[in-house]
């Protein structure tokens, strides 16, 4: 299985770049990983939030796979524990999912068509979060999910 991180937007922040790369490199180790950072549409700051949203949406569903898994993360998503994110990542790996693609949306979030096309709508926290920081926590948790697949002693419980 691999597995994708995509989000639109600009490429990482320098205060965050060197703690995903590390986190991303961490991965590696269980499962080949990439980023994919989807810029934004041309003058994004003078389109309607709707229409962004729609435009940005196509260009995501443009860009996957019938035979992707797409975790779409949604502040109306499902919560899971580490714990619960490791058991996802190897039940995902158990039914043969080639590509699990996790998506960080646009700055007003995910278009209905996208949220229609994910197969499940995660939800980091109930907390608010900066895109960029969102990159740095979902790389962390993944690292942690797959530390605690291993029973590696990464994760303390």
């Amino acid at each position: 299985m691999k597995i994708q991180i995509w989000s639109i937007g600009k490429d990482h922040e320098s205060y965050i770049k060197q703690g995903v790369e590390d986190f991303t490199n961490r991965i590696a180790r269980y499962y080949p990983v990439d980023w994919m950072i989807i810029p934004a549409p041309k003058n994004a700051g003078l389109i309607r939030e709707e229409d962004l949203k729609i435009q940005e949406g196509k260009i995501i569903i443009e860009k996957l796979k019938k035979e992707d898994y797409l975790v779409a993360l949604d502040e109306y998503g499902k919560e899971m524990s580490s714990e619960q994110l490791s058991g996802f990542l190897q039940s995902r790996g158990n039914d043969s999912v080639k590509q699990l693609i996790f998506l960080i949306g646009g700055a007003f979030g995910l278009d209905e068509a996208v949220m229609k096309r994910a197969n499940h709508r995660w939800s980091l926290s109930k907390l608010t979060f900066p895109h960029q920081l969102v990159r740095l926590i979902l790389s962390e948790q993944l690292y942690r999910a797959c530390s605690i697949g291993k029973n590696e002693k990464y994760h303390h419980r």
